[in-house]
């Protein structure tokens, strides 16, 4: 059993909670972890490089010069792959990376890795955050308050504050993420984790249920 301090936007402690990482995930597995991450980063490639084949080349098909009596060795159309400016052999085409592990597999890399940030200490537990309008500074100044200015952090929600999402997107290395929203790119990423109070009791009764 863990048990983690809670803080109010001032950075004053309000309370203890308690939470298993068993609970979350009994066993972290590394190899899981990484192939579900990797997925993420080459769903999120773009895919659009491309290069010329010896057809979309501008040039003449025409043979260069007769085949024999010139002294020189053969030689085709001046778009051939071996010759400066001609297309590419094996052009590169625009492609899709897209690929998608089960989905049983990736929600239980996203309990591994809130388990896993839970057990190395980079989890923090604060109560809610409540923003009457947008604030950058207000924002800024409450991570200030925990000791995570100017470190790389994820802010989970219980669903989708606006106010807070438009006061944390100006803010270098921070993620604003509901908690419906989170896989293990997103908890994994950063440094620090920090979690709202109503979004981890929402982990734990999905966990449990």
């Amino acid at each position: 059993m863990t048990t983690l301090p809670i803080y109010d936007m001032s950075g004053a402690k309000v309370g203890d909670y308690e939470i298993d990482p068993a609970v979350l995930a009994p066993r972290v597995s590394k190899q899981l972890l990484h192939d579900v991450v990797v997925m993420y980063l080459a769903n999120a490639r773009q895919g659009s490089n491309k290069t010329k084949s010896r057809g979309e080349v501008s040039g003449s098909t025409k043979k260069m010069y007769k085949q024999k009596g010139t002294g020189n060795a053969r030689m085709g159309a001046k778009r051939t792959p071996v010759r400066r400016g001609g297309g590419h052999a094996n052009a590169r085409q625009p492609r899709s990376y897209y690929y998608r592990l089960p989905r049983k597999a990736v929600q239980a890399a996203t309990r591994m890795a809130i388990a896993a940030k839970i057990s190395s200490g980079s989890v923090m537990i604060v109560d809610q955050y409540k923003m009457d309008a947008p604030k950058t500074k207000t924002l800024a100044s409450a991570f200030k308050a925990i000791g995570l200015e100017g470190q790389t952090k994820t802010l989970v929600t219980n669903g989708l504050d606006k106010n807070i999402y438009l006061s944390g997107r100006n803010i270098q290395g921070l993620t604003v993420s509901p908690v419906t929203d989170l896989n293990a790119l997103i908890i994994l990423r950063p440094r620090k984790v920090v979690v709202t109070k109503d979004a981890m009791d929402w982990l734990k009764s999905r966990t449990s249920a």
